[in-house]
């Protein structure tokens, strides 16, 4: 009983220290830009010294220790015996990166990663000065100056995820119970009441959906301020200055959604700073300010929500691109492409227009890892860019990815889901045009349009239908149809992730259960679109 309430109490220390050093890393960032900032020092001080005390009574001395060296920097730094500047900035930075090693090495009991934790220990013993040693311009007095106003707190509970899968499941499994139990009302039971507790039961289910998916979503603030210190790590390494501004840090998206953009994040943040924007004096030269801003903002839209990451550099280049693109086999000489597709060629794999290999960029895999990021999360990525002016990256992503608003269609006897969200309209395909082959061209109001026929692509034997339907589909700017047999209807579904056996399926993002108890495969507007738009000769053959 013991060991557990202490395990219990070591996994709340864990998790309170990864916030306290989010929030540390922060704050000594803001404070770079203002080291007059007396309520913002008392904080950082605070913030180390919890981890320090909570360290010393659970007994992870090596962590305790090094959180007692780095205090005294600060207490230091407090009473006007150093002076603060970038420098001290970038130890005190580091001296996280050790915190947070130090936090696996007690916690976990597993040797140090590397030395730097007693190099770094030894710099910062180096750089507290003598007791009665006042440097001149550091500020004094911030010892006693009266600490920020208390933030309002907000009440929160941690909740594994395991168990949040498992409600999500419960919500599932009802909704097929309450769709089999609708069915059987349709067609055999005419009884008000009955009928009045079908609709009560329907409406308690979706206030239960909504609520587990709502206990999912968090803020996308926390992920976004932890990119200043990367911002400002980036710019130094390649002698750019750059601030990043935040909007819309309130926005709420799933955690899984969340998690799974930070990576992606982090490719375009040293992306625009490896070649978006220019060095301090080209900047001055084309009458820009020094400093760069790079922009995350988070709008809220109807059922989903778009992140941008924008800059105001240089612009990307098209013509290099074009011809980067010819160099490396990844366009024929002599294509013409859109405005649109030049754009996109940045996202191919093993494209770069670096002309070699550095530290930040070089190797062609930074926006192709985005690209595949984004379309994992059923989301689209849209590019803009004027040269001169800067580039925008939108990132268009589901509120969650639990539930998803679907058109179901039918090919033979199976089902399938496509969003909702990329249907845009649905046509009869002419009967001239009814074969067996995987891909064709109709007229849609005098626009050329491609389509793939879904029987084909996945080899379902069977007569052909006497009509055939296409769904039309967009992702991003591109569009396409989808040949299928029947159109059943919309419906809201819980998304089901693919047993191992069949991860890596062309074309399908996950499955679902239908109201009937039977399995729909939900399908990939991105990968359609690429079968029946790019490679269409490719698909017939």
């Amino acid at each position: 009983m013991i060991d557990n309430e202490r395990d219990l109490i070591v996994r709340t220390f864990v998790d309170e220290c990864a916030e306290h050093l989010a929030a540390l890393e922060q704050a000594l960032v803001a404070l770079e830009r203002a080291p007059g900032d007396a309520a913002l020092l008392n904080e950082i001080f605070r913030s180390v010294h919890t981890i320090k005390g909570g360290a010393s009574s659970l007994g992870f001395n090596k962590l305790a220790g090094f959180a007692h060296v780095l205090e005294d920097v600060l207490d230091a730094f407090r009473a006007g015996r150093m002076k603060l500047d970038s420098s001290l900035i970038t130890v005190l930075l580091r001296s996280l990166d050790v915190l947070r090693d130090l936090v696996d090495v007690d916690v976990g009991g597993r040797e140090p990663t590397s030395t730097a934790a007693a190099a770094v220990e030894e710099e910062l013993r180096s750089l507290v000065p003598a007791r009665d040693e006042v440097v001149p311009d550091a500020p004094t007095d911030l010892a006693g100056a009266p600490d920020a106003a208390p933030a309002r707190l907000h009440r929160s509970l941690r909740v594994q995820l395991d168990k949040l899968d498992r409600m999500l499941t419960v919500a599932g499994e009802t909704a097929v119970a309450l769709g089999r139990l609708g069915g059987m009302v349709a067609r055999r039971a005419k009884h008000e009441l009955l009928q009045e507790a079908l609709r009560e039961a329907e409406h308690l289910h979706l206030d239960l959906q909504e609520l587990v998916t709502r206990a999912r979503m968090v803020p996308v603030g926390p992920m976004f301020r932890s990119f200043h210190r990367t911002v400002r790590d980036l710019a130094l390494a390649r002698g750019r200055k750059a601030v990043l501004v935040i909007e819309g840090e309130d926005v709420e998206l799933d955690n899984t959604v969340i998690e799974a953009m930070h990576e992606p994040f982090v490719h375009m943040i040293r992306n625009a700073i490896d070649h978006g924007l220019e060095a301090p004096e080209a900047r001055r030269a084309a009458g820009k300010p020094e400093t760069a801003t790079l922009r995350l903002a988070a709008i809220h839209q109807s059922g989903h929500v778009e992140l941008r990451l924008s800059d105001d550099g240089a612009g990307l280049d098209r013509a290099r691109i074009l011809a980067r693109a010819r160099q490396r086999g990844l366009l024929a000489d002599g294509a013409v492409l859109a405005e649109g597709d030049i754009l996109r060629l940045i996202l191919l794999p093993g494209f770069s227009t670096a002309e070699k290999v550095g530290e930040l960029s070089g190797r062609g895999v930074g926006m192709d890892v985005v690209r595949r990021s984004v379309e994992s999360l059923r989301g689209v990525l849209l590019i803009d860019s004027q040269p001169g002016a800067g580039t925008a990256i939108t990132i268009r992503l589901p509120l969650t990815m639990s539930i998803i608003e679907g058109l179901t269609v039918e090919v033979g006897a199976e089902t399938y889901v496509l969003p909702l969200d990329s249907v845009i309209e649905c046509v009869e395909l002419p009967a001239a045009q009814r074969s067996r082959d995987l891909a064709g061209m109709i007229d849609l109001r005098g626009e050329p349009l491609p389509y793939l026929r879904l029987r084909r692509w996945f080899r379902i034997d069977g007569d052909l239908p006497r009509r055939e339907n296409v769904v039309v589909i967009r992702h991003g700017d591109r569009q396409a149809g989808v040949a299928v047999d029947t159109l059943t209807g919309d419906t809201q579904t819980v998304i089901r992730p693919l047993g191992s056996l069949f991860q890596g399926l062309p074309g399908v993002t996950g499955s679902a259960i239908l109201s009937d108890g039977r399995v729909a495969l939900i399908l990939d507007p991105a990968a359609i679109l690429d079968d029946a738009v790019i490679q269409p000769q490719a698909a017939n053959a």
